[in-house]
């Protein structure tokens, strides 16, 4: 084969195969586009012209390689020659070939080097010639997933010992979640919004300071000091949003890891960690047994390896009635787990299972369900009458036992007395409460004693179910049952807590509660990760803690301290009348913080790192430094640099590492060893899965396939000895370990202070609501809800846990969002006079402004309007609805006029005097119309969170009509003012409709002469009022007073 410099357009080649057998060789042509035509013909064929060119044509020789598939006839020797291919321009791979072979010979030899085996298991790129590298490997497809020789000879690709095709058949790493992005469509637009938002406020601001209202300086005050504050306070507002993010999760990807057999899982079994889960209460005269019992119930029934969860639930009042509907309940699950499991039933709890409108049978295909559903439906309604007639079955049985107690005691003194009972002797028999068993209740009983009363009661824990077997046990058909062959009937762990009370310690309410589940359960179950539930927040999903858990075992999951779910409510009116729901908080701004550090933690629905409980520091954290937090360095590790100095130096010489006291690592977890020991077990089960490079701090596969050890009498004795009221004392419990203390809003301190330390958190939104709880409809009780959060957040502003004092390892937009949560109460103060502004005009017949002139029109039409598209964009991003978002601004309204104002004024006493805020449960009572699902929301409960809001409607209302009067009477009418004061009256009455129409009642019920009497009165103050200040006949232009 040669070639023809002499005639570049045309090359000429033998039409013989210098090979015997191999076919000839073809002319191609390479067209404008890059594709190559073929042009072969039986004969050359001669193309040159005036349409040809120097490069259109291309000798090439083709070579078709040894395949499988295309075995091409060997030669008589049945050798194989490689055939030099010579050109002077680029190969179809973009490889000069002309200079030889060298350049395939390099390129050949990277397959023989000894790094085969990495070149071979990544993605092939571009250069690479595929035809010439299946010549050089003697014809075969190579190694891969597609095709596997088991001849191959290692020598041909280096050394690979160790790789088999079991290696390539493997799926790929997965991640376990993911992020999705708000559409930058969206997102950008919004993020603009803002800022021409923030440069119309400071506008609006400097024209409103530089053109003052000379009639009315005292007016024009206010309002400038209140629209100030208004400004900063939506600027603390919005400024965590601009960072929205969605979130992901991959459930079959965390069942192959963690439940799918492996070499290092040869059963099967799940590795997966444990989940402890804490359900407290305190009254059950409020919150009812019934409803903790179906909370109960949907945990016992979760989708979870059953051998790794264990559930606790803490009374802390102590009562005998919680304690036996626990024990009801449990007898129950025996037969409503299995049935969940059977028939894949949504959602577990039963109560809500049996009152949801929607078919039952959808989706289910077995013959027997509807046979088994209404034996279960007869069966939980039996549950529910047991459950009811608790109070007067323990009530009879004690006074039975009392009885016999007291003959016991008669008789006593008759024998001491010759069988004669004198008749001015008294027999004193304490009146007991009695458990089933013929024993003294420990807790506190239904007569009130030294003892066994609230706040004065021993320590009571009582497992309720074993721990369950680690190899499934089924079930076996049973006539007078249901069959549940097939069927894994084991239960969950389940352990009922009641913490040791004694007067003169405190207790620290919830988060007190919560401290002794953390050191019981870590006796018992030490599971790594734990899960808070309120008594009437049921599990609505039963993967819920799957899709937690995707998150904690992912790669970065070491540095996640909590998953907080959104919290979502039944038994809500449909109007949500005091905005209930609260979708503004849980889908716009916690899912605007998961784009930051984290959203803070609310209370329930959230699922917690234990070792980040204990008060621990993140394996790596990071710093941020500067004016806005934009200088990012890597967080010393304290944890390391402690364990050193221990070494180097004795316990009196060392000096605090940290600069932050938060930073400070937590040294007392109280006397007992076998709690100590426990943390170091937590925290490395709480490990994501050591499965790829990119995972640190991982644990191996397969280390958590060990069952669970039975309990003993030295375990269980040891887990009621931490729940002592004693046991915290000396104890860092409350102050850096566990659920801080010395708020009424616990958890966002708690949250903040793990946040503090360089922990991040995760909001978690699923397809299927995660939990489902009830919140209050009535107007009274939404109040003082709010008024507790309120007051929570004033002695946050006012403690060390403000966030104007938090270390560098806090975002600078989490310390504004966490400087939000301590500031917003004191916008009450504004926002009520605010509100008396437009009255106060309409009275004295002047308005903030000197007139309603184009400049002052133009900055209100241009805020409002940006402030609607911000509205607007964050409905999309957020998923709310119109409705929703309106309801928020108008409780924002009701709620700053009335339970806000007042937190402030107890939050300052106190600072101040040192009072002390104390607040009741919420009663989960309904109306009398028990037929009535929404009977409360017509409940008029009278409060004095009632007297500000009530006088800020009325006010408006009398000064609307003396406004009105005032103009018709005048002999100028001044019209701009009366419009001005009249608009804005109606945007404050517009916000208070909710509080209102809370305040008639049912629809029908208020009488006529209520609204006959509230027009008298405001026409008869209208014209008392005129007649004690009679117009002004005066025309006010903006150079003075122009008489008439």
């Amino acid at each position: 084969m040669a070639n023809h410099p002499s005639s570049p357009p045309k090359k000429t080649l033998s039409s013989s195969s210098p090979f015997p057998g191999r076919p000839p060789v073809k002319f191609a042509r390479r067209t404008s586009s890059g594709r190559i035509m073929s042009l072969s013909r039986d004969d050359d064929l001669d193309m040159s012209g005036e349409f040809s060119a120097q490069n259109d044509y291309i000798n090439y020789t083709v070579m078709l390689p040894p395949t499988p598939d295309n075995q091409p006839v060997a030669g008589p020797g049945g050798s194989e020659t490689d055939t030099e291919v010579k050109s002077d321009r680029a190969g179809p791979y973009g490889a000069a070939i002309g200079d030889g072979g060298a350049k395939m010979d390099r390129r050949v030899s990277v397959m023989r080097s000894s790094n085969n085996k990495s070149m071979l298991l990544r993605t092939q790129t571009g250069d690479f010639d595929h035809n010439r590298w299946l010549f050089e490997t003697k014809g075969k497809y190579g190694i891969g997933n597609a095709f596997w020789s088991p001849e191959e000879d290692d020598e041909s690709y280096g050394q690979l010992e160790g790789v088999s095709r079991s290696d390539f058949m493997d799926k790929p790493w997965k991640p376990l979640t993911r992020k999705v992005k708000v559409p930058s469509g969206v997102l950008s637009p919004y993020r603009l919004l803002v800022v021409i938002r923030m440069a119309l406020l400071v506008l609006y601001l400097i024209w409103r300071i530089q053109n003052p209202n000379t009639n009315a300086l005292w007016l024009w005050g206010m309002s400038i000091v209140c629209e100030v504050w208004f400004s900063f306070s939506w600027l603390l507002d919005i400024l965590p949003k601009l960072n929205p993010i969605n979130r992901a999760t991959d459930l079959a990807a965390l069942r192959d890891k963690f439940e799918r057999c492996s070499p290092s899982n040869p059963n099967g079994r799940s590795d997966l960690p444990g989940v402890d889960v804490f359900v407290s209460t305190a009254d059950p005269d409020k919150e009812p047994p019934l409803v903790t019992a179906n909370t109960i119930l949907s945990i016992l029934a979760v989708d979870y390896p059953i051998e790794k969860v264990s559930c606790y639930i803490s009374d802390d009042g102590g009562a005998i009635l919680t304690f036996e509907a626990m024990a009801e309940a449990v007898n129950f699950a025996q037969v409503w787990v299995p049935f969940c499991r059977k028939h894949n039933i949504e959602p577990r709890n039963p109560d809500s299972y049996f009152n949801s409108k929607t078919d039952p049978t959808k989706n289910k295909k077995r013959p027997d369900f509807v046979k088994d559903r209404r034996w279960i439906k007869r069966e939980y309604d039996e549950f529910k009458v047991r459950i009811n007639g608790l109070p007067e079955a323990i009530r009879k049985r004690s006074e039975m036992y009392n009885s016999r107690e007291e003959a016991k005691e008669k008789k006593l003194v008759r024998e001491k007395n010759g069988g004669v009972l004198l008749p001015g002797e008294q027999i004193s028999v304490t009146k007991a409460t009695w458990m089933a068993d013929g024993t003294h209740w420990p807790g506190t009983w239904l007569s009130p004693s030294a003892d066994h009363a609230k706040g004065d009661h021993a320590g009571i824990l009582q497992v309720m179910t074993k721990v369950p077997e680690n190899e499934p046990v089924m079930g076996h058909h049973d006539v007078e049952k249901l069959d549940f062959t097939g069927v894994d009937i084991r239960l969950p762990m389940f352990a009922y807590v009641s913490r040791e009370k004694r007067p003169g310690y405190d207790h620290n309410k919830k988060a007190g509660a919560m401290n002794s589940l953390v050191r019981a359960s870590a006796i018992l179950s030490n599971g790594p990760f734990i899960l808070n539930l309120d008594c009437d927040h049921y599990i609505y999903n039963s993967l819920a803690i799957k899709e937690g858990m995707c998150f904690m075992m992912d790669r970065g999951g070491d540095r996640i301290c909590y998953i907080q779910f959104p919290q979502r409510f039944e038994g809500i009116d449909p109007s949500d009348r005091y905005a209930n729901h609260n979708t503004v908080f849980f889908d716009g701004n916690m899912r605007a913080l998961d784009g930051l550090q984290g959203p803070v933690y609310v209370g329930t629905g959230c699922m917690f790192r234990r070792y980040a409980l204990y008060g621990f520091h993140p394996p790596r954290a990071n710093e941020y430094s500067g004016m806005f937090g934009q200088i990012k360095t890597e967080a010393p590790n304290y944890q390391q640099m402690d364990t050193q100095s221990e070494i180097e130096l004795d316990e009196s010489d060392t000096q605090p590492l940290a600069s932050h006291p938060d930073l400070n690592l937590p040294k007392k977890f109280g006397n007992s060893t076998m709690f100590t020991e426990s943390i170091a077990i937590a925290e490395f089960q709480g490990r994501p899965l050591a499965d790829h490079n990119s995972v640190k701090n991982g644990r191996p596969p397969g280390a958590l396939l060990l069952p669970r050890p039975p309990l003993d009498a030295p375990t269980v004795a040891e887990a009621v000895a931490v729940i002592s009221c004693w046991y915290e004392d000396k104890t860092e419990w409350g102050d850096r370990i566990g659920w801080i203390y010395g708020s009424v809003t616990e958890d966002v301190v708690t949250g903040y202070r793990m946040h503090n330390r360089g922990w991040r958190s995760v909001y978690c939104i699923t397809k299927r609501d995660a939990f489902r709880g009830t919140a209050p409809i009535n107007l009274t009780d939404r109040l003082h809800q709010v008024l507790r959060w309120a007051t929570g957040s004033v002695e946050i502003f006012f403690s060390r846990n403000n966030a104007l004092l938090a270390s560098r390892r806090l975002k600078f937009l989490q310390r504004v969002a966490y400087l939000n949560v301590g500031f917003y109460p004191f916008t009450s103060i504004f926002l009520v006079v605010y509100c008396f502004l437009p009255a106060l005009s309409l009275f004295s017949g002047q308005f903030i402004v000197q007139g309603l002139d184009v400049a002052f029109l133009s900055y209100l039409l241009a805020i409002t309007v940006s402030l609607t598209l911000i509205s607007l964009l964050e409905v999309k991003w957020s998923g709310i609805g119109l409705e929703e978002w309106w309801r928020n601004e108008q409780f924002w309204v009701i709620g700053g006029t009335s339970a806000h104002l007042i937190a402030v004024v107890q939050g300052l006493l106190k600072i101040i005097a040192g009072i002390e805020i104390s607040f009741k449960l919420t009663s989960k009572s309904v109306g009398e119309d028990e037929e009535d699902v929404y009977a409360d929301l017509y409940l008029v409960k009278w409060t004095s969170l009632f007297i500000i809001p009530l006088a800020i409607i009325v006010v408006n209302i009398v000064a609307i009509v003396i406004g009105c009067s005032r103009t018709l009477y005048s002999v100028i009418p001044q019209w701009n003012k009366l419009l001005g004061g009249t608009f804005f009256s109606f945007w404050v009455l517009a916000h208070m409709y909710p509080f209102a129409k809370g305040l008639m009642g049912r629809r029908g019920r208020v009488p006529t002469i209520v609204y006959v009497w509230t027009g008298l009165v405001s026409i008869t103050v209208s014209l008392l009022w005129i007649s004690i200040s009679p117009p002004d006949d005066t025309l006010t232009s903006t150079s003075g007073n122009l008489p008439v």
